[in-house]
């Protein structure tokens, strides 16, 4: 892909994942819940966080090796570094296999995101 192309991110199917949030025309948000929503975006708001976040996303089958990855313009110890951000932001789920972590976007945490954000068609 070249760098002027644009990459379209896979729609998740939120059917079958729980919302981690109530929608923001819902009403207020509770102190635990803005804590929790604002966790997730502090996470999502570095450059090169989220460019992890998408190859993740963007992965064939929904998981990715930390070795397919890794190409994002910083050392090793700096993804590694930003992958544990993002895994303790509930962005991300791993799992060890053999030498390499493989990492999966949680599909109910985005849908709590993408919910928190959607207005209301009554509004």
């Amino acid at each position: 892909m070249s760098k002027s192309e644009v990459a379209e991110l896979p729609v998740l199917d939120t059917g079958a994942v729980t919302p981690c949030c109530p929608p923001i025309t819902a009403g207020e948000l509770s102190q635990e819940d803005a804590e929790k929503m604002a966790a997730m975006f502090k996470a999502l708001a570095d450059p090169v966080r989220l460019r992890l976040f998408s190859k993740v996303a963007s992965h064939p089958g929904g998981e990715a090796c930390v070795c397919d990855i890794s190409d994002v313009g910083v050392s090793q110890p700096t993804v590694s570094h930003h992958l544990k951000k993002l895994k303790d932001a509930g962005l991300l789920t791993s799992e060890r296999r053999g030498t390499w972590v493989y990492y999966r976007v949680e599909a109910s945490v985005l849908a709590g995101m993408g919910q928190l954000l959607t207005l209301s068609a009554s509004r």
